[in-house]
């Protein structure tokens, strides 16, 4: 048996640049890991693969993307070994934060070493492309400058060790629907993807926060204008600087400080905000 964390993500900037004749969207993507995380234990048996979760609302099934990593690798390597795969969720479904990514990640990871195939990273991470675009950051975790549709990544120096506040309302938003709705001309702030890469390599937390944004606001905010009370919120009592992850609806505000962290969570409970956890950055994880 092998028992792997798997990191959620944020997006410090997230630019969307145009629609491909793929039907994906160009992006341009700094993204960082936080050590919120899902728990995936996987314990070697012959041939099958079986799956279960902690939580009844997520499907156990092979749509789960966590069974999909194991099916894949499986065919890929036409091994005859199978596995059965637990996770324990504290990652929110739905919420802008690569929870299913992280699982698809952990299984890739975890298997290659389970099943002894001797994949390299680089490997796992063409077929983790395949899985999904966020799956291939969620392999190598740490901060990264993601493009293509997220799956071309290029290391960053580590974002400052700061204290992450996560406040996700009760709705859930689909990423495909987010991307079809986009049209550049109602995005009013672009991120600076050049500044931001310039905070991180000076460590400059106050210049990350400074240039904090996320051009999918432009579709989720007007959809459902309570995150922009959570991020008007979280500034009021004290964030650095507040964004929505990916296309939402979680929103994160960032703090040096965890009594502030604390107390930032302690306040947004109070408003009635359904799921609010503190996290940290973390750096890459092997």
């Amino acid at each position: 048996m092998l028992t792997i964390k798997a990191y959620a993500k944020i997006n410090l900037a997230l630019d969307v640049l145009y629609k491909r004749p793929d039907g994906y969207h160009e992006v341009a993507m700094i993204m960082q890991a936080i050590s919120l995380n899902d728990t995936v234990a996987l314990t070697s048996q012959p041939a099958t693969i079986n799956l279960s979760v902690n939580i009844p609302s997520l499907a156990a099934d092979t749509s789960n993307l966590a069974y999909r990593a194991a099916a894949l690798l499986k065919e890929y390597t036409q091994t005859e070994q199978g596995v059965h795969i637990y996770l324990e969720k504290r990652i929110p479904l739905a919420a802008g934060l690569a929870g299913g990514s992280a699982d698809a990640a952990a299984v890739l990871k975890g298997l290659n070493q389970l099943w002894e195939l001797n994949l390299s990273l680089d490997e796992l991470s063409k077929l983790a492309a395949r899985l999904g675009s966020d799956v291939p950051f969620c392999l190598y975790n740490g901060t990264m400058l993601a493009t293509g549709r997220g799956e071309v990544l290029e290391p960053l120096p580590p974002m400052p060790h700061c204290y992450v506040v996560l406040a996700k309302p009760a709705i859930e938003v689909p990423t495909a629907w987010v991307y079809g709705q986009f049209r550049a001309s109602e995005v009013c702030v672009r991120p600076d993807i050049t500044a931001m890469r310039e905070a991180l390599v000076s460590s400059s937390l106050a210049g990350v926060a400074r240039h904090l944004a996320n051009a999918l606001e432009s579709v989720t905010i007007p959809a459902h204008p309570e995150i922009l009370k959570i991020k008007e919120d979280m500034l009021a009592y004290g964030a650095m600087a507040a964004l929505m992850s990916g296309s939402g609806p979680t929103v994160f505000g960032l703090s040096e400080c965890l009594e502030q962290a604390e107390q930032i969570a302690g306040q947004l409970r109070s408003q009635g905000v359904p799921e609010v956890f503190i996290a940290e950055t973390v750096s890459k994880v092997e």
